[in-house]
């Protein structure tokens, strides 16, 4: 007989469980309108104080978010069918130029040393993506996370009564 799937416990995130998810990634998903259609693409990120850090090269991405800088970004782990946690930062992006003013600098390095620490080699002469030199910022306005896992209270009371139905349908 096949064994039964527990049931699982969905529960909202706190925000310091939410937090530590988009510390442990990075790799993420970035929603946005492009042309009045929702958008997604995959990107590498880093994130500091509040701020989610991201690199892009030039093009529709990029186009699609000068219209429209209020995204949500997306982040999951996930180790089985009901053994799974999930972000959603949203918020907006903020372009953090090289040649902007000494507050817009003082994101650029910030957001540049947060990166760093993922990538070490990020904006160097050793750089895997140079054609991403474009840096941005998205402030996270709202976080929300969702989790579920496994209730290992029912799994524990279904195995043996399965067994115990199992033996009866034998005899």
């Amino acid at each position: 007989m096949p064994k039964k799937t527990p049931r699982p416990t969905f529960r909202v995130m706190s925000e310091r469980e939410s937090l530590a998810l988009l510390r442990r990634n990075h790799v993420g998903r970035l929603c946005f309108l492009n042309e009045g259609q929702p958008d997604v693409t995959p990107v590498h990120y880093a994130t500091g104080d509040g701020w989610i850090f991201v690199r892009s090269a030039p093009g529709t991405k990029m186009d699609a978010v000068a219209h429209h800088p209020y995204v949500a970004f997306e982040v999951d782990e996930f180790d089985d069918t009901f053994d799974w946690r999930s972000v959603v930062a949203r918020g907006t992006i903020y372009l953090l130029p090289r040649d902007g003013g000494p507050i817009e600098r003082k994101a650029l390095d910030r957001a540049i040393r947060a990166l760093r620490a993922f990538l070490p080699e990020t904006l160097t002469e050793e750089d895997p993506t140079p054609a991403r030199d474009i840096v941005y910022g998205i402030h996270i306005d709202v976080l929300t996370g969702r989790l579920a896992e496994p209730d290992t209270r029912t799994a524990r009371r279904t195995t043996p009564r399965a067994k115990a139905g199992a033996k009866r349908r034998r005899s």
